[in-house]
């Protein structure tokens, strides 16, 4: 019989944190074996995801980073969602020109709309033209929609992004994986589960109360490992990143700013950056910056204001880009790489009272950046509760409402990922497909990945 494979996505899985609190996990590395993973630069979600299908760095598959920059439309983009925009051979695809009539189901993998997957499933809210935003997710074929909904119920939304975040949303996806399997039975399941990233993030790599979040993956990620193991399918678990300990965060916009290079518009008292009439701007990315320049005369200035800021560890050029393998028309002129205890932020106002107003929200696509500050609600707040019980009140009553509970505060985050950290122990795993000595390159895991598929 040929080869059926599930590959778990087990995000902000390390060789550390395998152990007592993750038994399952730990058991299938003994079994399958595991290696280390030398993360892409920037080791973060789009970036990796591609490498890992494609086999490509970041100058082959242009996802740069989770966002970028558009010159021609002078806008920029976080978090879309087009499979169109990762260039080269996708694994599923190389499976099914190898072995025609391979399928393939991709659970909540990034870039999952309009891909040549057989069956998706991905998160899309619905805005509608009265400014509202309803949760859903949206799917190939459309009709899986509304039939998993009907099995399962709703997406957790609030449980995939946002102060809410939780184990709740992984267990939804681990339920939608069972019940493509049991329907439809893919010759490849990518199943993405996303809960260790959340307090990764939110407490830092050190806190004791990881423990129960080791846990918690642990029991859905065996779960499914065993209900793939009885119906024949082979599992391979793996990872994109790990989270380093974070001190302190580089909000490079507003050094740009003060060099006069940002342009700033006023909107009803509320300042927005203007990126195409800026002179010099970031797209901040977890621990990587892309530093665009509207003035090439500008970038020697640049650079060295770059080079001289307190947590910037180094500054790729068009050569340093080439070498890492990330020039891309995407990336910036510039890119920036913090220090493993540092992460860069989007900030570019000097007073919060004229942030815009999207910068107390859960707002991932108007950002200048990857905001994880978002996992938060505001510690300044009274009766926080209460007041977001009342703001979804007035939502259910059909009133337009702001959900501005987001803090400004970029201390409170702990732990952030991008860099390659210098210890082993905190890269990304690869499980079930061997062991080796030594750690690979994360275009390498493609063909084992490849391997893996077709048997």
């Amino acid at each position: 019989m040929a080869e059926r494979t599930a590959i778990l996505n087990v995000v902000g899985l390390t060789p550390r944190l395998l152990g007592v609190n993750t038994p399952r996990l730990q058991q299938a590395a003994a079994a399958g074996g595991l290696i280390r993973v030398k993360p892409v630069l920037p080791a973060v979600t789009c970036t990796a995801q591609s490498t890992y299908l494609t086999g490509l760095p970041p100058a082959g598959h242009g996802a740069v980073a989770n966002g970028w920059y558009d010159r021609e439309l002078a806008e920029h983009h976080f978090w879309k969602q087009s499979n169109h925009l990762v260039h080269g051979e996708k694994l599923w695809e190389k499976c099914r020109r190898a072995r025609p009539g391979f399928t393939c189901a991709k659970l909540f993998w990034w870039y999952n709309m309009y891909s040549t997957a057989d069956w998706s499933i991905t998160p899309r809210p619905m805005y509608p033209a009265d400014g509202r935003k309803v949760f859903d997710v949206t799917s190939h074929p459309l009709s899986l929609r509304d039939e998993i909904k009907r099995d399962l119920g709703p997406f957790p939304f609030p449980a995939f992004w946002g102060p809410l975040a939780g184990i709740a949303s992984s267990e939804w996806i681990a339920r939608s994986a069972r019940w493509i399997e049991e329907k439809h039975r893919p010759d490849l399941s990518l199943v993405y589960l996303p809960h260790l990233d959340y307090n990764l993030q939110r407490l830092g790599p050190d806190d004791p109360r990881l423990a129960e979040d080791g846990r918690a993956i642990d029991r859905v990620a065996g779960g499914l490992i065993d209900f793939y193991e009885q119906r024949g399918v082979r599992t391979v678990v793996v990872s994109e990143y790990g989270i380093t300990a974070v001190r302190r965060s580089i909000a490079l916009n507003r050094i740009f700013r003060a060099q006069g290079w940002l342009t700033i518009k006023d909107e009803l008292g509320r300042e927005l950056l203007d990126c195409g009439a800026s002179r010099v701007f970031a797209i901040a990315d977890h621990q990587i910056a892309h530093v665009y320049i509207s003035e090439p005369a500008l970038l020697p200035a640049v650079r060295a204001l770059l080079e001289g800021t307190e947590g910037v560890a180094n500054v790729l050029d068009a050569d340093g880009k080439r070498h890492a393998g990330i020039d891309h028309p995407r990336a910036g002129d510039l890119v920036a790489v913090s220090a493993e205890d540092a992460w860069f932020t989007y900030y570019y106002w000097d007073d919060d009272a004229k942030a815009p107003d999207f910068a107390r929200c859960v707002d991932i696509h108007r950002k200048y950046g990857y905001d994880p500050v978002e996992l938060f609600v505001d510690p300044a707040l009274r009766l926080p509760k209460l007041r977001i019980a009342a703001k979804l009140l007035r939502k259910a009553l059909g009133f337009r409402m702001l959900m501005d509970v987001i803090p400004l505060d970029p201390s409170l985050v702990k732990g952030s990922h991008g860099a390659c950290p210098a210890d082993r122990a905190e890269w990304p795993v690869l499980i079930g497909t061997g062991s080796l000595d030594a750690p690979i390159a994360a275009t390498a895991v493609h063909d084992r990945l490849l391997a893996a598929c077709l048997g």
